[in-house]
């Protein structure tokens, strides 16, 4: 029976991500994955947010994304109302165009290039746990042994069916039709929406249209054929314009359910395994990439022997609020777009309030995902807050902050040079760091703060502690996340 310390089943974006993460800080991972390769079939994901792009910065790698998609400074709409992130602090206040078949191949080379294997073509049919480890049955009939299995297998997850997790929700109340293909007529570009709902026609290449039709009727849990794509373009257009030779078509609802717990003993859910919802908004990736940095540096240190397994219990508590918001966000953007007339007074009237200066920074701060605040516990606004990517002066130079986490170390930034040896006894798993930043100190959707004297920054780039007058509580928030001083 192999061995390893973390299974991760499913090589998706969130998969990926967890491995990278876990990788960086010396993990045994592997990765086990039903594909042959990483190759992708339909549209799925059409682009990266803000703060996932911030979180691709921090581990150095955004610019092979930037390299391959679209910028676009105005965000997400909003009841109709477009939402422009150009003045959000950030400096990836836009949107970035990126299909996810692309994500995940970058992706992949990355993990490639970290040395994480992956099993592919095989399944996770099963486990058992017990108080050392899980051991994780394969399709091949091999059977994997590691300190823990986490599940980034999709909405129709098996590792969270077969931990017993409880997937609460909402059933589905309308359906949609995505496919690539071709057409023998001209359709009418762009978006449109009547009676039915909305759909849109969009070129891809040369020869492929993409295409995306309401149906009139909830479409069934099976796989859409080319007939239903039909009978669905007829039913909104009186036309299926010829539609021929589809590459992929596949149905999305507004389905909206989340796992109860996110964490069951030694097995862990992440991304669609943890939380489905309607496409609208464009979050389900990037929540599902910031999913799996927030448990990764915790899952590590817990594997590694520096933290108790009780660290991993954070990982629900501050993942399950936040995607939980992001939820009743598709929802809200889904009810929006509904023809009925009752809801098109309403979507007006927000979208009055969206184009107004404070409901429209509220807005670009949670589509964003740059307004995340875990609950830390009192004091400075920075606490529980991702840090922003500042420009520092160090004595070798100057630098940018987001640098300093590409390795996923967590980080004691001095910003006063007091010289204080608090943190010494964490030297060997805390980055001490003397630096100048002479700027303000903003953050989105609050605007600006107080500059701290110091900050202790988690690897996932949220802030674990600030210092002002003085070091109270330094200690304690090291030992907290970062566990018991050397020689303890």
């Amino acid at each position: 029976m192999a061995g390893h310390a973390v299974v991760i089943a499913g090589a998706g974006p969130t998969g990926l991500m967890l491995a990278g993460e876990l990788s960086l800080a010396g993990v045994d991972v592997v990765i086990v994955e039903r594909r042959a390769g990483q190759d992708l079939v339909g549209q799925r994901a059409g682009g990266l947010l803000a703060r996932t792009l911030e979180v691709l910065d921090q581990r150095g790698i955004v610019d092979r994304f930037l390299a391959e998609g679209t910028i676009g400074t105005v965000g997400i709409g909003f009841a109709g109302v477009p939402l422009d992130l150009s003045d959000v602090p950030t400096r990836h206040g836009y949107v970035l165009g990126l299909r996810q078949k692309h994500i995940e191949r970058i992706l992949a080379g990355w993990v490639a290039e970290l040395g994480v294997p992956i099993h592919r073509e095989r399944d996770v049919v099963g486990f058992e746990q017990d108080d050392g480890g899980v051991d994780v049955r394969l399709s091949d009939g091999r059977t994997l042994r590691a300190d823990y299995l986490v599940g980034c297998d999709g909405g129709r997850s098996l590792v969270r069916k077969t931990a017993g997790i409880a997937f609460p929700g909402l059933d589905p109340s309308t359906s949609a039709l995505l496919a690539e293909a071709e057409l023998a007529d001209e359709p009418p570009w762009g978006i449109h929406r009547d009676a039915i709902g909305q759909h849109a026609f969009t070129r891809l290449d040369d020869r492929l249209v993409g295409v995306m039709v309401a149906e009139r009727r909830l479409g069934d849990s099976s796989e859409p054929t080319l007939r239903d794509l039909k009978e669905a373009l007829v039913a909104a257009w009186g036309t299926d314009y010829g539609i021929h030779d589809p590459v992929s078509i596949s149905r999305f609802t507004d389905a909206t359910r989340q796992a109860a717990a996110y964490r069951h003993g030694r097995v862990l859910l992440a991304g669609d395994a943890a939380h489905v919802h309607s496409p609208d908004g464009g979050q389900g990736l990037g929540l599902g990439l910031q999913d799996a940095v927030n448990l990764g540096w915790k899952l590590a240190q817990v594997v590694n022997g520096i933290s108790p397994d009780t660290l991993l219990d954070t990982y629900h508590a501050e993942r399950h609020p936040v995607d939980a918001r992001a939820l009743r966000f598709t929802m809200a953007l889904t009810v929006l777009r509904r023809p009925d007339e009752r809801v098109k007074a309403l979507a007006g009237i927000v979208a009055d309030l969206a184009r107004m200066a404070g409901p429209r920074r509220h807005l670009a701060g949670l589509v964003s995902g740059l307004d995340v605040h875990y609950e830390l516990g009192e004091g400075h606004p920075l606490r529980g807050r991702r840090v922003p990517d500042l420009d520092l002066v160090t004595t070798d130079g100057p630098i940018r902050l987001f640098s300093l986490l590409h390795d996923a170390r967590p980080l004691l930034l001095d910003l006063v040079a007091s010289g204080s040896s608090d943190a010494d006894p964490w030297a060997d798993r805390v980055r001490l760091v003397d630096a100048r930043f002479g700027g303000p100190w903003e953050l989105p959707v609050i605007g600006t703060v107080i500059a701290p004297s110091a900050l202790l920054i988690r690897p996932d780039g949220y802030v674990a502690w600030v210092g002002t007058a003085d070091r109270t509580g330094l200690a304690e928030a090291l030992t907290t996340w970062f566990g018991p001083p050397a020689g303890a």
